[in-house]
């Protein structure tokens, strides 16, 4: 997976600070390697941080490597884009949804 320089990778170390801390809207990919399905959104994962750049910060956890973070959310099925508002969690999507729904979500989120 190609590195964008708008996405950060978010550890069980980091995840407080970048998330909490945060003055703008953000959407955190929870996935892994393995996973099909989150395979299959990482490039509109991607298009969308470039997109949205800067008024929305994006995230992505690695389930395998965070379970810390990813059981604190009760994180079940991947991919699970988790939509955060001043560090709080204010919505969630579960699987693998097109790119308009993703963006139609953001523009909600945003408003």
């Amino acid at each position: 997976m190609a590195d964008n320089q708008n996405v950060l990778h978010l550890t069980d170390n980091n995840f407080e600070t970048e998330v909490s801390g945060s003055t703008v809207p953000m959407l955190v990919d929870f996935w892994a390697p393995w996973c099909g399905p989150c395979r299959m959104i990482a490039p509109v994962i991607d298009r969308l941080a470039e997109k949205y750049a800067p008024r929305l910060k994006v995230g992505k956890v690695n389930v395998d490597e965070n379970p810390q973070t990813a059981g604190r959310f009760g994180i079940m099925s991947i991919p699970t884009l988790v939509f955060f508002k001043e560090g709080k969690e204010v919505d969630r999507i579960i699987g693998a949804l097109p790119e308009a729904v993703l963006s139609a979500k953001i523009e909600e989120l945003l408003r």
